[in-house]
Order: C-alpha cells, then sequence, then structure tokens
C-alpha cells in the first residue's frame, strides 16, 4: 500500500502520543516502515526523510530510535546507489546534533556510504566518508580488528586518489594496531598498504622489499603473488643506485620466478652491470603506473634518472676515467647533466671517485672487497695474538700448561 507524506506525517503525529510499551511502539513504527519501503521511487525519498527526522527526534525514547535507525541502515543497502545515498547524507544531518547516542548506526551508515562511493570511484569522498568515524575519540568502544581494517581501506582509498601523504599519515595509525591483531589476513592487508605507500612516496628500495616480502606469503592467490613480486622488480629498477638496490637485484636476479616477467631482461642488465640504452625501455615503461611516469626536480623521469645512475655505475666499472662529453654520450645526455648525476653520486658515496672540473674530467675508483675483508681478518688476529702474549706474561704457568693439553689432544 502506497503511503504518501500527508498520510504519514499525521500517522507519526498520532504515534508521539501513544501509550504503550517500548516493543509495541517499535512494532508500530517498523509497520510504517514497511509502507514506505512499498513506495514508487519518487514517494519514498521524501517519506523515508519524514520517517527519519521522526525518529531521532528527542521526543521518541532514545531505545527506540536506535533499533529503528539500525533498521533504516539495513534497508538502505537494499535501496538503489542513487536513492541510498541521499537517505544516507540526509540522515547523517538530522543525527549530527546527537550524534554520541547513535555513534553505532552512524558508523555503519558511513561505511555503506563510502562503498557507493566506491562503486563510483570517487575515492576521496569515500575515504572522507570514513574519516568521519569518531574511532579514537567517540563513546562506543570499537575493536582492534575494526579500527585497523577502517584505517587500511582510508588509506587505500587515498592511494586510488593519488594522495600518499594522507595514506600514509592512516598507514601510520594502523601501524599502531597492527601487532595487536590476530587475524592473517589484516597483517597481510597491512604489509600490501605500506607497499603501495612507500611505492607512491618513491621510496622504492622500501617498497621493493615488502613487495618481495608478500611474494613469499602462501596465504595470498598465486597471482596476487606474481603481482607482488612484479612491484618488487618495478619498484627495484625505479630505485636509486647503491648497495641498497644491488642487493635487491642479486635477490630478485637468483628467484627462478622472476625469468616469467616482462621486465627480466632489465634486471638481467641491471644485476650484470651492463649498459643499457633508452631504445631497450619501451617494454617496461608500459608497466609503469602514473605515479612511477613523474619527473624528478631535473626534469627527468624517474626511470631515465635510474638508468642513467645505473649506466653510471657501469661506466665506473669499464673505465678509469672519462670526460664530461663521452660521459654524456654514454648516458645520452647532456655532459652538463651528465656531470651533475655523477656529482650527487659521488657526494651521496653510492660512486667512488672524484671530479676534476678543470679538465672536465670523472675519475673512477675501485674498492676491492676482498682485500678489505683480508685486512679486517688480519686486524682481528694481530688483536687475539695480543690478548694472549698479556696472558702469557702474567699467567705463564697456566699458559705452558694449557698448551700443553692443546699438543696432547
Amino acid at each position: 500500500m502506497v503511503i504518501t507524506a500527508s498520510t504519514l506525517r499525521t500517522q507519526l503525529v498520532s504515534l508521539t502520543n501513544f501509550s504503550g510499551t517500548h516493543r509495541e511502539h517499535a512494532d508500530k513504527y517498523r509497520v510504517l516502515l514497511d509502507s514506505i519501503l512499498s513506495n514508487n521511487e519518487a514517494e519514498l525519498v521524501d517519506t523515508l526523510k519524514l520517517f527519519i527526522e521522526a525518529i531521532v527526534n528527542e521526543h521518541v525514547s532514545l531505545v527506540i530510535s536506535r533499533q529503528l535507525l539500525t533498521d533504516v541502515g539495513n534497508h538502505l543497502m537494499s535501496l538503489a546507489d542513487h536513492v541510498s545515498k541521499t537517505i544516507s547524507h540526509f540522515t547523517l544531518d538530522k543525527v549530527q546534533p546527537r550524534v554520541i547516542s547513535f555513534e553505532e548506526q552512524v558508523a555503519n551508515i558511513r561505511q555503506h556510504l563510502s562503498q557507493i562511493y566506491e562503486r563510483e570511484e570517487n575515492w576521496r569522498e569515500a575515504a572522507n566518508v570514513l574519516v568521519g568515524i569518531p574511532l579514537e575519540t567517540g563513546q562506543k568502544q570499537y575493536t582492534v580488528d575494526y579500527k585497523l581494517e577502517t584505517y587500511l581501506k582510508i588509506a587505500r582509498l587515498y592511494l586510488e586518489d593519488d594522495d600518499p601523504i594522507q595514506a600514509e599519515a592512516y598507514i601510520n595509525r594502523a601501524s599502531l594496531l597492527q601487532g595487536e591483531t590476530k587475524k592473517t589476513e589484516l597483517h597481510v592487508l597491512y604489509k600490501v598498504c605500506y607497499a603501495r605507500v612507500l611505492d607512491y612516496r618513491r621510496k622504492f628500495i622500501e617498497a621493493a622489499q615488502r613487495y618481495n616480502e608478500l611474494s613469499y606469503r602462501t596465504i595470498i592467490d598465486e597471482g596476487e603473488r606474481m603481482t607482488a613480486l612484479k612491484n618488487a622488480l618495478i619498484c627495484t629498477i625505479l630505485a636509486s643506485a647503491g648497495q641498497q638496490r644491488s642487493r635487491m637485484l642479486a635477490t630478485l636476479f637468483k628467484d627462478e620466478r622472476c625469468q616469467h616477467l616482462p621486465a627480466y631482461a632489465i634486471l638481467e642488465k641491471m644485476y650484470l652491470d651492463r649498459i643499457i640504452r633508452r631504445s631497450e625501455l619501451q617494454e617496461f615503461e608500459a608497466l609503469l603506473q602514473v605515479h612511477q611516469k613523474a619527473s624528478t626536480l631535473d626534469g627527468s623521469s624517474i626511470l631515465d634518472r635510474a638508468v642513467f645512475e645505473h649506466n653510471l655505475l657501469s661506466a665506473s666499472k669499464l673505465y678509469n676515467n672519462i670526460t664530461f662529453e663521452e660521459l654524456g654520450a654514454l648516458l645520452e645526455i647532456d655532459p652538463k647533466k651528465a656531470e651533475r648525476i655523477a656529482s650527487q653520486m659521488l657526494t651521496e658515496e653510492r660512486m667512488n671517485g672524484y671530479i676534476d672540473q678543470i679538465d672536465e674530467i670523472v675519475h673512477f675508483e675501485t674498492r676491492e672487497i676482498l682485500p678489505l675483508w683480508d685486512k679486517q681478518i688480519q686486524s682481528i688476529c694481530y688483536q687475539v695474538n695480543g690478548v694472549i702474549e698479556k696472558i702469557g706474561s702474567a699467567e705463564p704457568e697456566w699458559m705452558a700448561k694449557t698448551l700443553d693439553e692443546e699438543m696432547t689432544n
């Protein structure tokens, strides 16, 4: 039966004077709600607004109001999105003056409204709706799992909206809770979101390490594990050249799964310290996300900058020195730009050598690891011998006895 706004208004007024029990009172309101929900769309919005306005009024018992608003929230999920969105916003506005009394109901409506915006791919609004839930400051005590899941969802939505700064703020809140949950799924979700935040913030080597960890988690689907491995490979290639990236390149190169990834050819060249030409990067560029195609301060793309640095390190292992002109030709960039990149890498100690500004030459220095280890081992041996000599001087009898026992054994 269709119920008009004028008829509903009359019935709602009569219910304010009802003197029965709470249960009887609530049942009468539910009968009205069922009638409203059977209306056509044109009548539904107006009558449902009237109903909500009436039940959150201070003249209605809070016990009844909460029950009925919970019912309304459940029914919102079965309505068309555009209708449900309108009613949800109206409800939140009307409840706002007494929001402390309806925290659970408001939280459920906000979760539902966020899902609507997510379906519409309005990521920022979906996140903002969830931010309105007072997880830390409200009267209601939310569970750790609920708070953690909500913070992670907010972070994910901000990432979809290309806002890594806001996403990182909510990941940081989640990090305070993730140690308290026993749900493996939430631990994995936290690691995924954190890796994505690092990725968006251009902290590529840290992101690569976390993506690589996720690629081994058996709780994740095989396809998702390979996606995580691909992301680890991409982030490693985009990372600044240096020891950390070299270690990550070695880890991935030795992982047989990487051989099936489209970016494996670039990984192989980087690991083997081979020069990479600009023409070889087209297939790899197609794998990059929008934020990974951004420009650096000098106008180069993130990928170009990473390849310039890699090629410069490769050159340092091929040449003792090289002129700015030759270095520019090798890196396929202007000689002045090549000089700036070399200077920065030397300053940050990611490459060994020095620059002769007058002759416009970069001199490379190689520091062999094995000789350094040999010197360190030699130093330790000298120190041990020194300790033994001091013991022998202080306790010659004990030393002689100990040596005799060692010889006997």
